[in-house]
């Protein structure tokens, strides 16, 4: 009868009486009154298969107590932490200082998937099942800081349950998921949520690509799986960000497909063995796209190519904006050396470019990543700011520029192999010095075109002015030799 009331008569009625009818509707629905489907079943089968992880670590005492591993003071869990982790004896005398985590288990032979930094400077590891069994880490198959992935061995007398991976790629925001692990010593926790974002950069490393959820993740769910509502593992839980130390409903997980290349290297190789290009590049913003003909900010600026590269050798050159690898569109900095570091080392890749306006095609085999490489892959995005230089110490724009001379060099620590046009002074006022742009820095380039006289940059700045545009792409290179590119207002 409630439901053949008319929308006139449901508004003529009072307040309370409106909420004493929303009230009766909701209980006439059997699925409402119930609430949303229990995730029992889908729990019930992954228990057994997330594990709890103790690590113990001999530490040399300084006196001092151990940063961040103390419970809050009044809290609930302030007796637990003191019992995992007392203060510091101040005699200076080896003690152990135990810790605790989450994993799971990927092969029923003994394989377990945790966080690097779960275990890292261990002397054992201990896994703890749901069941109370317990199996001592026999060896540490690999582990990668990077990604804060490691893989574990145990030894078990019979299979263990294992899950299995999904496709981290086919999660969208406002999935729901379940988490499973060992918040504050509590094994077997079960939380909640739904994919809050995908893709996202949270400055932990140069390949952050994480999940976000607001499903609970605590202190001790570090290493713990990530599940969709299918029983997959789609992303390993990771970090949070937390004011308090608890949860407050932002917590990371690295996705599944990264975790999965990550993790086949290790099990095959102890370490991973990442593509590499052989490229330094930064962000397109605003002013550099339309420095360069661009209708909106896109692809990777290619700031630096390694010397005997591959890039380098399938001849990419500075300046160069890479727009597509492997087919995948290429939308930021930060898309590059995630698409590079999954590809096969040896793979012939095709790469479209743009270069002076135009589109170029060029094919790339990709090399191993050296060790040195791996931290500069990614150029910081530069300030983006400039003015530019009249001839000889002549103001333009708020710079002046000289010759790169003998004494320059020497006055500015300028390495024989930087070549440019040097700025000498910065006006104070100016956007120039508002991006951070120093006296010492060298012009190398501006609009793509190489410069070696302060001439040659007040052509090619008349040139873009005549143009119509905007801005005016430079090239700098500090006194070592790091260059970035610059996109500074012409009026």
């Amino acid at each position: 009868m409630l439901q053949a009331w008319s929308r006139g008569q449901v508004r003529r009625l009072s307040f309370s009486a409106r909420l004493m009818a929303v009230c009766l509707i909701l209980l006439a629905s059997p699925g409402l009154a119930r609430g949303p489907d229990s995730v029992a079943d889908v729990a019930e089968g992954l228990q057994d298969a997330v594990v709890n992880i103790s690590t113990t670590q001999t530490l040399k005492s300084t006196g001092e107590p151990i940063p961040g591993r103390r419970g809050p003071k009044g809290s609930p869990f302030e007796e637990f932490f003191d019992d995992f982790f007392d203060d510091e004896d101040s005699d200076g005398v080896p003690r152990k200082v135990s810790s605790l985590g989450s994993g799971f288990v990927i092969d029923p032979s003994g394989l377990v998937v945790t966080n690097n930094h779960v275990i890292e400077g261990a002397d054992e590891i201990i896994i703890n099942f749901i069941d109370g069994s317990k199996l001592k880490v026999t060896k540490i198959l690999g582990h990668d800081p990077k990604t804060d992935l490691a893989l574990l061995k145990v030894e078990p007398e019979k299979p263990l349950r294992a899950v299995s991976f999904g496709d981290s790629s086919r999660m969208r925001v406002g999935d729901w998921v379940l988490a499973i692990g060992n918040p504050f010593g509590l094994g077997g926790s079960v939380t909640v949520g739904i994919i809050s974002a995908t893709k996202r950069d949270i400055n932990a490393g140069p390949y952050d690509d994480f999940l976000q959820t607001d499903a609970a993740i605590n202190r001790g769910n570090s290493g713990g799986p990530l599940f969709n509502m299918e029983g997959e593992v789609i992303g390993v839980n990771t970090a949070i960000i937390s004011p308090t130390g608890g949860s407050i409903g932002i917590g990371f997980a690295v996705p599944s497909n990264t975790a999965v290349q990550v993790l086949d290297q290790l099990k095959q190789y102890g370490e991973t063995r990442r593509g590499w290009l052989g490229v330094h590049v930064q962000n397109v913003t605003d002013e550099i796209a339309e420095s360069l003909g661009l209708d909106e900010p896109e692809g990777a600026l290619v700031a630096k190519v390694s010397p005997g590269g591959p890039a380098a050798t399938a001849g990419i050159k500075p300046s160069d904006v890479i727009l597509k690898f492997d087919g995948a569109v290429i939308e930021n900095m930060r898309d590059l050396p995630r698409a590079v570091v999954g590809t096969p080392i040896g793979k012939e890749v095709a790469v479209e470019l743009l270069r002076n306006g135009e589109t170029v095609n060029v094919t790339v085999a990709i090399g191993r990543l050296p060790e040195e490489e791996e931290e500069a892959e990614v150029a910081l995005e530069s300030e983006e700011g400039l003015d530019l230089p009249k001839p000889e110490g002549e103001d333009l724009l708020g710079l002046s520029i000289a010759p790169l001379t003998d004494s320059l060099r020497t006055q500015y620590g300028i390495g024989e192999a930087v070549e440019g046009v040097i700025i000498t002074e910065v006006s104070p006022n100016s956007p120039a010095a508002q991006k951070n742009v120093k006296p010492g820095d060298v012009i190398v380039e501006v609009t793509q075109e190489k410069v070696k006289q302060p001439q040659d940059v007040v052509a090619r700045l008349l040139a873009v002015k005549k143009s119509g545009r905007r801005s005016v792409l430079l090239l700098l290179s500090d006194a070592k030799g790091e260059l970035r590119f610059v996109a500074v207002p012409t009026s």
